[in-house]
């Protein structure tokens, strides 16, 4: 099973902020688990902490701005992109102004110095969002969307189409989030000449220049004009005449804007807590929908914090019944599992199919057949009773002994013709043979019954 990361030392980063102009330390540091991404302005008095979470955002026109009250930091979504892609689930950054450094608009650097600071895992699982069905964001006004579709990885294409006869459109695709280092963290920001007056009017790339984004030149203008913008950016006036791209430094890619723009996909879908297990088609993406696609799983997700296990039919099974049998005391009519699909280090997956024919309902109720909230319970503690079990050698000899069942919750009746889908979860490491596990029941996505259990682990006589 997957464990949660964080990095295993800090580092830090100096450089312009994009915005405002100013010099900014960024400095990002370990984290316990089940921290997530949490930044702290330690250039204010009372040194706020922002959560790093899609309902923080506050401006996603140009760069994504978090906010905790009247404190904002914005141009995160570099440096969220490389701690998602390199795999970190937790990390607190310090910044010491209201933006991260612009650096060369791109991940790059942010990605160089994860790898440098090396990775360390955690004791807790790592917690993934899977997509079960289609989720879609559409904008009508921009063409802008948003699709999402199960995968059993992450994975992403985006199309960018302007009205531009230097990029009207490019095509970027990421397979596995391992590419990202290396082809995709380079890639800096872009922007359009003809956009230039617009932003700086707006305060907005006060700290901008050719050596931390591509400018695109496709609109005629007047020489007097670009040699003002020229000024005011600190660079050389030239005589541009011909469309295309006017940085000294050549693209690192020849889709290099495309490229940029899945960086800012996935730097807005890492604010929704949790590495997503789904495939991303993005047409036309900006910050704003980006966010809007990240609210809408935040908001999925706190429906249902615990996603149920995705049971498949067709796969084998890695305890069947009558390895069951061998393992657990239990016989007709009281054996309520039928079998282990999944068996980590400290989670364990089992089934139960339903049927009308199970004795107990002929008793509870007979004109309403509802399967007994205490077999549920109990159907979770003989699947809890095999996680433990099978963290030990020769487990025929040993019997599980439940000591004490906690915090037991119903939540949706259970019927002939739904499958149990069990999930149960080691909340700490067996100490002196005693384990702790929290339990859940699902029938489909939803949760039905869960309980927290201790056990104590017995050699049998």
């Amino acid at each position: 099973m997957q464990k949660q990361n964080t990095l295993a030392s800090e580092f830090s980063l100096k450089g312009k902020g994009l915005h405002t102009g100013l010099n900014v330390n960024v400095t990002f540091k370990p984290a316990p688990e089940n921290h997530g991404y949490k930044i702290i302005r330690i250039d204010l008095e009372e040194q706020p902490v922002i959560e790093a979470v899609a309902e923080n955002v506050t401006n996603t026109q140009r760069g994504t701005v978090l906010s905790k009250g009247n404190v904002q930091v914005s141009t995160v979504e570099h440096a969220l992109a490389a701690l998602y892609a390199w795999g970190i689930d937790n990390c607190l950054i310090e910044v010491d102004a209201p933006e991260f450094p612009i650096l060369d608009g791109s991940a790059r650097f942010f990605s160089e110095n994860i790898e440098k600071a090396g990775i360390t895992e955690q004791n807790a699982p790592k917690d993934y969002y899977t997509v079960r069905h289609k989720i879609e964001v559409k904008d009508e006004k921009s063409g802008s969307s948003l699709i999402v579709l199960p995968d059993d990885r992450f994975s992403i294409n985006v199309l960018i189409e302007f009205d531009s006869s230097v990029l009207p459109n490019q095509y970027a695709s990421m397979t596995n989030i391992s590419e990202f280092p290396e082809k995709f963290a380079a890639s800096r920001t872009f922007v359009f000449v003809r956009e230039i007056e617009m932003l700086l009017q707006n305060n907005l790339i006060k700290g901008g220049d050719l050596d931390n984004a591509i400018v695109i030149y496709d609109k005629k203008m007047e020489q007097q004009q670009m040699n003002r913008f020229a000024d005011i950016l600190g660079v050389p006036h030239t005589n541009v005449k011909a469309f295309g791209f006017v940085n000294d430094k050549p693209l690192v890619f020849p889709n290099e804007p495309a490229r940029h723009k899945l960086i800012d996909v996935i730097g807005d879908l890492a604010l929704i807590g949790k590495p997503i297990k789904g495939h991303v088609i993005a047409t036309r993406p900006g910050h704003k929908i980006n966010n809007q696609l990240a609210r809408l799983i935040r908001k999925d997700i706190k429906v249902n914090d615990i996603q149920a296990p995705i049971y498949n039919t067709s796969e084998e099974p890695v305890m069947d019944i009558n390895r069951i049998r061998e393992l657990l005391p239990h016989r007709y009519p009281f054996l309520l599992v039928d079998k282990i699909m999944e068996v980590g280090g400290d989670y364990i997956v089992g089934i139960k199919n339903v049927t009308v024919n199970e004795p107990f309902f002929q008793g509870h109720f007979p004109q309403e057949p509802v399967m007994p909230g205490v077999l549920l319970v109990e159907a979770m503690a003989q699947t809890g009773g095999l996680l433990v079990l099978n963290s030990v050698d020769e487990p025929e000899r040993y019997s599980t002994y439940f000591m004490k069942i906690d915090n037991v919750k119903f939540r949706q009746k259970v019927v002939p013709g739904d499958t149990l889908i069990f999930r149960l979860q080691q909340l700490a490491p067996i100490r002196r043979s005693i384990s702790t596990m929290k339990g859940y029941v699902f029938v489909g996505e939803k949760i039905v019954c869960e309980a927290e259990f201790m056990a104590q682990i017995i050699k049998n006589k």
